[in-house]
Order: structure tokens, then C-alpha cells, then sequence
């Protein structure tokens, strides 16, 4: 079974999963936050454009490497969980190629709920009336968010696979996640650290702000590179077979002599 075939497989198994439309609230929670902080009397003049670099700098922080590290984790664990994982293995189907397989199908997930979140910001700039809006202001920000969401997911990809091989260690990757997102505050003050980190390099791969943020690209794209080269070798690291493990064989204690006479 090719690793197109088992993302097809997950696929159509993404309609029985509910852990979906957690990541659907949590992009309108996003948008929600930014029109919260909107609010705030803090000289801010808020426009289209602004609107959408707030919805990314949430998505980057606090958002979406937790969102797709939960929602990753959940489909790769799934099989686990159910305990059906043992007979998929029968087939044969290496573990490796499984996980790739899922991993591919996460990805298309982010782009999927990259697009979800542009419609959400745009709904609410139809509901606040900003100004600046434009079509051309419109499909920027649907490019900038969809690729922002996939360049994160690439991002936190070697916590997903680190822990992958457990049925509840996902849980511990999205904390993992949350942190790791939330340390992209602390990079964006230095312009050298924010090219380098997997966080904030993201923001670098899509032009954010690049009218007074001078970003080096080809040093983020070799963050993004460096994070994609780890994955792939823990991948291909992986034993190709997980399961239950047989339990180990006691040696049996020698009995005791019998002592002689009385």
C-alpha cells in the first residue's frame, strides 16, 4: 500500500472524526480574540490589513501549533486508542509508512483550516466594516494565512512524531506545542533569533509585515528545511512494526532440596 493510498484511506475516515470541527472553533476563536483585543483604546488604527497580520500573530502564538499538534496527534493515535492499530499492521502495512500517510493528510488539514480561518476574518470584517478592504487585500491574507498554517505545521512536525508511538502522548505534544508557539513572542524581539526560530521563521516565509521587518529568507527557509530533514530521519528511523509487546518469558525458579532425615 502506497503512503497515497493510506492518506486517501484517512481521508475518508476524517468524517467519522469529530476532532475536526475542534480545529474549525479554534480558528474562530482566533478571529474572535483579535476582534477582542480590537477593542482595546490603545491608539491603534485598525484596518483590513491590520486585521489580518493580528489573526496571524494570534494563529502563530497561541493558536494553531497547538491546534494541529491536537488534531494530528488524535488521528495518529486513533487506531491506538481503539486498538485496531494490531490488525492494520497484519496487512502488512510498516508503521512508518502509516504515520507518513496520516502526516500528509494533517498537512492538507492546515491548508484546509488556513482557508477556514481567511473566511472566518472576512466575515468579521463584513460584521466591524474596517477599512482598507479590497479583494486584492482579501486573497493576500487567504495566501498568507493558508501558508502560515502549513509552514507551522511543518514547524511542530518532529513533536507530533516524537510522540506518535503512544495512545495518550499526544496530549503531552500539544503542551509541548502551546509552549513552543508561545516562545515565538520572545523571538519576534530579536530579528536574528526570529529567522532562525521554526516559529517565527514562518512568519518570514510569508512576507509578514515585510514593509518595515526586514526578514532573511533564505535563512528562514533553511529553518524550515532543517525541521523538515528531522522529521523525515526520525520517520525513517522508526521500527517498521508497533504492537503489543509479548510478554517476556520467566525462567522457573529452581525448587528447593529437600533436606535429608528429620
Amino acid at each position: 500500500m502506497t503512503i497515497w493510498k493510506i492518506a486517501k484511506t484517512e481521508y475518508w475516515k476524517l468524517k467519522r472524526y469529530s476532532i475536526l470541527w475542534a480545529g474549525v472553533a479554534l480558528m474562530l476563536l482566533s478571529v474572535l480574540l483579535t476582534l477582542f483585543t480590537s477593542t482595546a483604546n490603545d491608539g491603534m488604527v485598525w484596518t483590513f490589513p491590520v486585521l489580518i497580520e493580528q489573526v496571524i500573530k494570534n494563529n502563530m502564538t497561541t493558536i494553531f501549533p497547538m491546534c494541529i499538534a491536537l488534531i494530528s496527534g488524535y488521528i495518529i493515535a486513533r487506531e491506538q486508542k481503539d486498538d485496531t492499530l494490531k490488525n492494520i499492521l497484519t496487512i502488512p502495512v510498516p508503521f512508518k509508512k502509516l504515520l507518513a500517510g496520516k502526516l500528509l493528510i494533517c498537512g492538507l488539514i492546515s491548508l484546509f483550516l488556513g482557508i477556514v480561518c481567511t473566511i472566518f476574518t472576512i466575515l468579521a470584517e463584513l460584521f466591524v466594516a474596517f477599512p482598507g478592504f479590497s479583494m486584492g487585500a482579501a486573497v493576500q491574507g487567504l495566501a498568507q494565512i493558508t501558508l502560515l498554517n502549513l509552514f507551522l505545521y511543518i514547524s511542530v512536525l518532529p513533536i507530533i512524531i516524537l510522540t506518535s508511538r503512544s495512545a495518550n502522548g499526544f496530549l503531552a505534544g500539544v503542551v509541548i506545542a502551546l509552549v513552543y508557539g508561545y516562545g515565538g513572542m520572545f523571538a519576534a524581539g530579536n530579528i536574528k533569533l526570529a529567522n532562525l526560530y521554526p516559529i517565527t521563521a514562518s512568519l518570514g516565509m510569508i512576507h509578514y509585515r515585510s514593509y518595515e521587518v526586514h526578514w532573511n529568507i533564505p535563512l528562514c527557509c533553511l529553518s524550515m528545511a532543517v525541521m523538515l530533514a528531522i522529521s523525515i530521519v526520525m520517520i525513517a528511523s522508526m521500527h517498521n512494526n508497533i504492537g503489543p509487546k509479548k510478554p517476556s518469558k520467566s525462567k522457573a525458579k529452581p525448587k528447593a532440596t529437600l533436606k535429608k532425615g528429620w
